[in-house]
C-alpha cells in the first residue's frame, strides 16, 4: 500500500549560515536508509565544509544557482539543472546569491558517511 509522507522533518544544516533542509525521504523522517530525498532553500552566501561522500548525490536546482567545486574546478548549476556527484569524490557546495534545490542521496545521507573537511 502506498504511503503518504505528511510532510518533511526540518534537519540541520553544515555551513556558515543557517540553511533550511527539509527531508521528506530518508533516516529520519521515513526511515529510509537506501535514499533521501530532500529540499534545500539556501541563502545567499551560504558555503559548506568540503566534503568526500560515501553516497552518490544528484541535485536538481528548481531556482538560484548551485556552486560546486571539485578537484577539477568549479561548476555552476542553475535553475533547470542538474549535477550529479559520485561517491568518494571531493566537492564543495555553495550558493552565493541563493538557490532552492531538492538533493537526492543514495544510499540516504547520514553524517557517519559525509566525511567533512575537519579544517573548515
Amino acid at each position: 500500500m502506498p504511503a503518504l509522507i505528511g510532510q518533511p522533518t526540518r534537519i540541520e544544516a553544515a555551513g556558515n549560515k543557517p540553511k533550511q533542509i527539509e527531508e521528506f525521504i530518508g533516516r529520519v523522517n521515513s526511515r529510509h536508509a537506501h535514499v533521501s530525498i530532500a529540499r534545500m532553500i539556501s541563502p545567499a552566501g551560504w558555503v559548506e565544509p568540503g566534503q568526500r561522500p560515501e553516497f552518490q548525490e544528484i541535485s536538481v536546482v528548481l531556482s538560484g544557482t548551485l556552486k560546486v567545486e571539485h578537484r577539477g574546478g568549479t561548476m555552476s548549476v542553475t535553475a533547470g539543472q542538474a549535477v550529479v556527484c559520485e561517491p568518494g569524490e571531493w566537492v564543495r557546495y555553495s550558493t552565493p546569491d541563493g538557490a532552492e534545490y531538492v538533493a537526492i542521496c543514495l544510499p540516504a545521507f547520514s553524517p557517519d558517511s559525509v566525511h567533512r573537511d575537519t579544517d573548515a
